[in-house]
């Protein structure tokens, strides 16, 4: 009988281990601030004078970590091995929120720490982050919603770029869209001055 159990329990270790087995991609994408606040001191911040970032709204296509590519108006087809460290609305927050610190020298917040003193909000929607085949070009779109500033309406604002990026092969887009998501946060940046 203990030999019995022995058996299955490595069997069923063996199974285990399937998973981790599987093929790992080349490379992981990622995006990286061209612009980063300098490191500093702190200091007390005036109520009001704080900003949230959110992480954008996104359509279903790109709520995953694979890169989609636009075929014409109603077809998409996925980038070979080209892989997302995570999905791209939390990258590109992360990568808008040190883009307007670094810019406007404004306090911004993650949202996970929007209990302290939210100040204004900054949400929106990421509507495309891909890459579109009539022309290899990777293309950022995101549609902006500042709300919650003092004595100030609520203001929206679209932001786009699109940068060529030559072959359609997962180094080259990683490269053309963290350009291009580099250009509409800091479009976004000035937009949210004070």
């Amino acid at each position: 009988m203990r030999a019995l159990f022995l058996a299955s329990a490595a069997f069923a270790l063996s199974g285990c281990t399937l998973g981790l087995t599987a093929k790992a991609p080349a490379f992981l994408m990622t995006l990286t601030p061209d612009q980063r606040p300098v490191a500093s001191d702190g200091g007390a911040v005036e109520t009001g004078a704080v900003l949230t970032v959110m992480t954008p709204l996104v359509p279903q296509a790109i709520a995953t970590t694979r890169l989609p590519v636009a075929q014409g108006q109603t077809a998409l087809a996925y980038v070979k091995d080209a892989v997302w460290v995570e999905p791209p609305a939390r990258l590109f927050q992360r990568l808008l929120a040190e883009t307007i610190r670094a810019r406007s020298g404004r306090v911004v917040l993650d949202p996970r720490q929007f209990s302290m003193d939210p100040g204004a909000t900054l949400s929106g929607h990421l509507l495309r982050f891909d890459v579109d085949e009539r022309g290899a070009t990777a293309v950022v779109i995101y549609e902006a919603t500042l709300s919650g500033e003092a004595n100030q309406p609520v203001r929206t604002r679209r932001f786009e770029a699109r940068m060529a990026m030559g072959q359609i092969d997962a180094a080259n887009a990683s490269q053309a869209l963290n350009r291009a998501a580099n250009q509409v946060a800091a479009d976004a940046a000035d937009w949210v001055k004070r």
